[in-house]
């Protein structure tokens, strides 16, 4: 079987947005459940001010629980805004970092109070310096089919900030569809767009479920060739800055629709669905993933 590989992104990218904010023990334990259902690529935390984001605030203590245990057998990867947040994380031994900007000014400026040119210049230095390192740098763009300021983005838009991402050193560039609103047709516009000038093996899908067309886009992606894909499980998170903007697209979908179409995930299902039962306990709230549901249901 043609094998995908998928990054959980539950413990950073799903945790920042929520507003229960967990203990470091429920969080070591949230990704050691992740790492026995098979997970490989898992993004753990990010190295932010704990003012700014009191969620994210236990980055080196869970760190230094993590990476000792499971690092000889997961990938593990970490939002590094900033050189400080950079120098920490390889302090705290990651070998994989990554870095944000977006299409829309609009979406940056409200996000991280810069223009996307300004968000390219303060982590250049990251480039450079994980280059001398032999740490791998992962490109996030936000809002690349729509944002909730600018509405509609136009694939060349995209394109150019990908471009930039790649000139920089990204090994790989996440596509942000921030707001969940896109349908498989404007996603296979952006492909034909981007597939001309940058290497499919480059590229990463990372869709949000608001309309429920997470796993919609996601085939289209499939059929035009990407094999990487990001999600949380249970669908944890959401946008801050997108009114109304439901969490990423859940795990437990993602892995049922791509197995059912025979790809090879290597993450099981059924030990995924129970990390997922474990975390609705922690946050108090009931998870929307549709495939979570039923097999919760029928267990």
């Amino acid at each position: 079987m043609e094998k995908v590989k998928i990054t959980e992104v539950g413990p950073r990218d799903g945790l920042q947005n929520e507003k229960t904010i967990l203990s470091t023990q429920d969080k070591f334990e949230f990704v050691k459940r992740l790492v026995e259902s098979g997970t490989k690529h898992i993004e753990l935390t990010s190295f932010v001010r704990k003012d700014r984001i009191p969620q994210m605030g236990d980055a080196i203590e869970l760190s230094a629980l993590v990476l000792p245990k499971f690092a000889n057998d997961v990938e593990f990867s970490c939002l590094t805004p900033n050189t400080k947040g950079y120098e920490a994380a390889k302090q705290a031994g990651f070998k994989e970092v990554a870095v944000f900007t977006a299409t829309s000014e609009s979406f940056t400026k409200k996000n991280i109070n810069m223009t996307v040119l300004e968000s390219f210049t303060s982590f250049q230095p990251i480039f450079e310096q994980a280059k001398q390192d032999g740490i791998k740098v992962r490109g996030y763009i936000s809002t690349v089919i729509a944002c909730p300021y600018e509405g509609k983005i136009t694939p060349d838009k995209t394109l150019d900030v990908a471009l930039r991402l790649l000139d920089a050193g990204a090994y790989e560039i996440s596509l942000g569809e921030t707001i969940g609103v896109a349908v498989p047709d404007e996603v296979e516009k952006l492909f034909d767009v981007l597939l001309k000038k940058i290497p499919i093996s480059y590229l990463n899908c990372h869709f949000h479920d608001t309309y429920g067309m997470a796993i919609a886009n996601t085939k289209q992606a499939l059929s035009m060739g990407i094999r990487s894909f990001d999600s949380s499980a249970g669908g944890l998170g959401g946008c801050p800055y997108a009114k109304g903007a439901a969490g990423n697209v859940a795990t437990e979908d993602l892995v049922y629709f791509l197995t059912r179409e025979g790809y090879d995930t290597g993450i099981q299902l059924d030990s995924l669905v129970k990390v997922s039962q474990f975390m609705e306990t922690k946050l108090d709230r009931q998870f929307s993933s549709r495939t979570y549901i039923a097999k919760k249901n029928a267990s």
